[in-house]
């Protein structure tokens, strides 16, 4: 899928003039500072908050233990800008099933309010209907957010009234941003022979020529040759689609203004991290040795956070700049299962949110609700990855939505114990400075 990315990225923005395709090795990484993070889950955050806002009093109930392992999306707590919040959960009550059990289609209620952090009282409210139970949020740079639900986007204010932004051929079942946020990445489920109608993203005559071209070459079998989900890199701001293909399972792929990373296996455990650019070419930005399959993400723009297994059943956070440097490594144990993570706006810090259980979790010893011990919250500096927090969130949600990190960085609201508590921390720490992605030495 690599060859057809870039091939069918040709209409975006070329890089400056001058700079040329890289395709030598990085230079050895620097060293870096190697910790082991705590595992056991605090009684009490690190630091004291600032604020605390019940969240009983806003129609906020805690859910059942049940509902661990389902990777439901209960709520998402996101900040609008430095003094507002937005808080969204779904309202319990029976499910609506429309169309039949089978087809998934689970209609639910979400409750959203904008939150004055320092007050705590509601600025404004709205009730949302979504119709399946995996996320439905993401917030944008500039106090605008976007839901998704069914087979489109929609775009929101602090007004919490919504606006149709892109419309989609299937259902939409993912989307991803980079950095920036001046693409989206999406995943959606289009059986072949799905009609296009008026309005809806579409798929480019060269971007539909190249992959029919892949298929021929690889002789696939007609009833296998197409499948149904498909992945489009477009523009957020006009939804221009700049890639369109088809992929038997859903791609998640870290993206930032210039380019991709893919991972490429190589000896042993260990990976690649390559970086393609959309104009073409690409280039080796470091090996991460990984028991299993590792991670990637920007952090920022020219950030890349990868999240490997250690060989003793544990995962490890490494962190990389574009230019192929190792700015620092942390490690967690066996105990502490299914990450999350989460950015801030301007990639200075990162929560990373973890799940603390009895024992480690294999094919032999699969976990039970009575096993889960709690949640457990670092908030980490990008640039050494230093813990500037560390916090329970009560109740444990495993899909998140429980943590949010302000455009700053300087605030980080968690949803835990029946409130929404604040913190307010020092400016983080200036991250490494890599050279322009692209650039030569």
């Amino acid at each position: 899928m690599g060859t057809v990315l870039w091939l069918l990225l040709g209409s975006l923005p070329a890089r400056s003039q001058g700079r040329e395709l890289l395709s030598q090795p990085p230079d050895k990484p620097h060293a870096s500072r190697d910790l082991l993070l705590p595992d056991r889950v605090p009684d009490k955050p690190s630091i004291p908050p600032s604020f605390a806002i019940p969240v009983d009093s806003l129609g906020f109930s805690p859910p059942g233990p049940n509902y661990l392992g389902l990777r439901n999306a209960i709520v998402s707590l996101d900040f609008l800008d430095e003094k507002r919040l937005l808080f969204t959960f779904r309202v319990p009550g029976l499910l609506r099933r429309e169309g039949g059990a089978e087809k998934g289609d689970d209609q639910r209620q979400i409750r959203a309010l904008v939150l004055s952090v320092e007050k705590g009282v509601v600025e404004s409210e709205a009730l949302w209907t979504v119709h399946d139970r995996v996320r439905y949020l993401w917030m944008l740079r500039d106090g605008h957010f976007l839901v998704r639900d069914r087979d489109g986007l929609e775009e929101g204010d602090s007004s919490l009234i919504l606006k149709p932004l892109l419309k989609f051929p299937g259902p939409l079942m993912w989307i991803e941003m980079d950095p920036q946020q001046q693409y989206l990445v999406t995943n959606s489920r289009e059986p072949v022979g799905t009609p296009e109608e008026a309005g809806e993203v579409g798929s480019p005559a060269t971007a539909s020529a190249t992959m029919t071209e892949e298929v021929q070459e690889g002789n696939a079998k007609p009833d296998t040759a197409k499948p149904d989900l498909v992945v489009r890199i477009l523009r957020r701001d006009s939804g221009q689609v700049m890639l369109v293909s088809r992929t038997r399972s859903a791609v998640h792929l870290p993206i930032n203004s210039e380019g991709y990373l893919e991972r490429l296996r190589g000896n042993g455990q260990q990976w690649v991290m390559n970086f393609n650019y959309f104009t073409g070419g690409s280039r080796m930005i470091g090996h991460v040795d990984s028991a299993c399959s590792p991670i990637f993400d920007f952090i920022a723009e020219s950030e890349v956070m990868v999240t490997a297994c250690t060989a003793m059943g544990g995962s490890k956070l490494e962190a990389f700049s574009l230019d192929g440097k190792r700015l620092w490594e942390d490690q967690t144990a066996s105990t502490s299962v299914w990450p999350l993570m989460v950015m801030a706006p301007n990639g200075s810090r990162l929560a990373h949110e973890t799940l603390s259980v009895t024992h480690g979790v294999n094919a032999y010893a699969p976990l039970d609700a009575d096993d889960i011990k709690g949640q457990l919250v670092q908030v980490l500096n990008a640039s050494d990855g230093k813990i500037a927090l560390e916090t329970p969130a009560k109740p444990p949600l495993d899909a998140g939505g429980n943590v949010a990190i302000s455009p700053s960085g300087r605030r980080v609201a968690v949803l835990n114990g029946g409130v929404i508590q604040v913190f307010d921390l020092p400016e983080a720490p200036v991250p490494a400075q890599s050279e322009p992605s692209g650039a030569r030495r």
